[in-house]
């Protein structure tokens, strides 16, 4: 039994890095999301931040490609690691539980 609980707790110390390395990413990625809009058959950029309850959109203007792909690439790399995020606190809470005596191995 013994054994058991030292492996559950070297992977409960495992998970706890991986959140933080997982929270550490998510930081380092552009704040806000590249919303385009079409005026009168132009289209015009704008970033699109959460500021509490309201969003807020601070305009852009026309924009290069390599713009469009730094924010795309931002999107899709946040939804992985909100993710990823997600399950391995999932995670974190079944170890404690199962190091409490709570849940069955």
């Amino acid at each position: 039994m013994a054994v058991i609980k030292s492996v559950l707790r070297e992977e409960l110390q495992n998970s706890i890095r991986m959140k933080r390395s997982y929270e550490k990413a998510l930081k380092k990625l552009p704040k806000g999301a590249l919303v385009a809009r079409s005026i009168k058959g132009h289209k015009y950029f704008y970033i699109a931040e959460r500021k509490g309850v309201k969003v807020a959109y601070k305009y852009k203007g026309k924009v290069n490609d390599a713009f469009i792909n730094k924010y795309a690439e931002a999107k899709a790399l946040r939804a992985k690691y909100r993710n990823l995020l997600s399950k391995v606190k999932v995670q974190i809470a079944f170890l404690k539980g199962s190091l409490r005596g709570k849940k069955e191995i």
